[in-house]
Parts: C-alpha cells; sequence; structure tokens
C-alpha cells in the first residue's frame, strides 16, 4: 500500500519490523484490536503519513505476512537471525537507493499518528547534522515516569537526544529530597511531569546511515538498558528528537494491550 502527496525529492520507505516471538505478550502483534491485528492498525498509521511514499512489513512469521497482506499491504520476508527491529529495516533498506530516507515505525505502535511520523521525516531533512530523527510526547502520570517499561530521552539545546533511559531523567534530586521520594515528589507536584519526555517506538534514518549502524557492535549502555538507540549514541550520533502532541502506547504487556483496547474500542 502506498501514500501519497510525498513533495519532497528522496524516496521515504516506512518500514514496519514485525517478529511472532514476544517474551512478555507472545504473538501480541496478531492481537486483535477493533477487528484488526496490532501490527496492521501499525501499517495503517505508517501509511497515512503524507510525506511516506512506500511501506513495507518487514517479517520472518507466515502468520504476520498474511495478516498483513491480506490488509493490502506489501510484504517483505526476512532473516529470523535479527537481533533488533533495526536490523530487520536494514536487510530491507538495503534494496533502495542510497539517498532514501528510512522510517522504522515498531510493529507494536498501533496508536502512533501519521502527523507524528511527518514530524520526524521533515525533521531530519532540515538538520544536516542529523543521522537519525524521532519523537517524543509528555507524560502524563507519575507511574508512566516511573516504569521501567517506558522509555525516557533527554534533549540538549540543539534538539538533539543527549541520553535515553527506562529510568526517571533527569533525577529530581531536591524535590525528591523534599517530599522524600521521586514518585511522592510527583505526586505533590504535577507541574514536575513537565521535565520528563517520553520517547515514542519512531525513528527516522538516512538510509547509508542505518547500513551502518546495523553493523555496529553492540554498545555497553545498549545492553544495560536494553535500548538499541543507545548504540547510536555511543558512537557519536546525532538523533534529531521532536516533540510531538499525539499519545502513544507501545504494547509489550497484557496491561498496555488493555489500555489500548479500551482507547481503540470504546
Amino acid at each position: 500500500m502506498e501514500s501519497h502527496g510525498n513533495n519532497l525529492s528522496k524516496e521515504v520507505i516506512a518500514i514496519v519490523p514485525a517478529r511472532y516471538a514476544s517474551v512478555r505478550l507472545p504473538a501480541k502483534l496478531l492481537l486483535p484490536l477493533a477487528g484488526k491485528p496490532i501490527v496492521v492498525h501499525t501499517l495503517e498509521k505508517a501509511a497515512s503519513a503524507k510525506l511516506v511514499t512506500k511501506v513495507i512489513a518487514a517479517t520472518d512469521d507466515d502468520r504476520i505476512a498474511e495478516a498483513a497482506s491480506a490488509a493490502g499491504f506489501e510484504v517483505m520476508m526476512t532473516s529470523s537471525a535479527h537481533e533488533s527491529g533495526s536490523d530487520r529495516v536494514a536487510e530491507v533498506a538495503e534494496r533502495f537507493s542510497s539517498d532514501s530516507i528510512i522510517v522504522n515505525v515498531q510493529g507494536d505502535e498501533p496508536l502512533i499518528t501519521g502527523e507524528a511520523i511527518d514530524s520526524a521525516i521533515e525533521a531530519l531533512i532540515g538538520d544536516e547534522e542529523a543521522d537519525i530523527a524521532s519523537t517524543f510526547e509528555s507524560f502524563l502520570t507519575a507511574a508512566d515516569v516511573l516504569s521501567p517499561d517506558v522509555v525516557k530521552v533527554v534533549v540538549d539545546d540543539r534538539g538533539h537526544a543527549s541520553y535515553f533511559s527506562r529510568s526517571p531523567i533527569p533525577f529530581l534530586r531536591e524535590k525528591s529530597k523534599e517530599y522524600g521520594s521521586l514518585e511522592r515528589a510527583l505526586e505533590a507536584e504535577t507541574g514536575l511531569l513537565g521535565l520528563f519526555k517520553k520517547h515514542q517506538g519512531l525513528y527516522v534514518y538516512r538510509r547509508d546511515y542505518l547500513l551502518r549502524f546495523s553493523k555496529m557492535p553492540k554498545a555497553v549502555l545498549e545492553t544495560t538498558e536494553v535500548l538499541e538507540q543507545l548504540r547510536a549514541l555511543a558512537a557519536g550520533a546525532k538523533i534529531k528528537m521532536v516533540h510531538v502532541t499525539g499519545k502513544s502506547i507501545g504494547v509489550d504487556t497484557a496491561g498496555d494491550y488493555e489500555k489500548v483496547k479500551s482507547i481503540l474500542e470504546h
């Protein structure tokens, strides 16, 4: 399925990496939401981006391939040996021109918006220093700030990511001392939530950088936090971050699934 309206000179390919196996929520990408599998919702959101010229589901599983194909999307079968979604996306990206823009929309992000995707594409193209662009949103609850399943990002004055973590960053030292804990501080002063940035599961790469990135050895911080974007930061990459207003929930747990199901079905 192709999207239209792109007035850029570059080809922009949205690739949704989709594997069947999932430790915390087995077969999650095929779980139904409002009559469609999660992965199909994600593919449709990618196709809704105005700057995207092509959408591809990248998988090594026949069941996911069948679901994506039945919904009208192009599917490319990839190696089953990939350890990360970016590696799977890179395998597909090799087939496109060197000046292409590659959008990695993680398959478990059914609430990501086309507007967020377009914002990240524009940010990468508009920042010659950037190798990657990604998005973040505001936090609404202290529970999300404290959850290791929700990734936080710190952004420098030029709009580039300084660090990503599963821990609450930046740490509010004085407020935590005042209230006895960070949790109590956030509950007492909800305005403090504005100091934290919630990372979304979306990456936009210059195609040649993505291919180099996929061949880099894992970084110590990447394996420590289990966040592959830290490999890029450790290697000196510039990751342009864009604040978006849409609210996205990555479906990693049964609780996430119920939240998203409630949003889409009610």
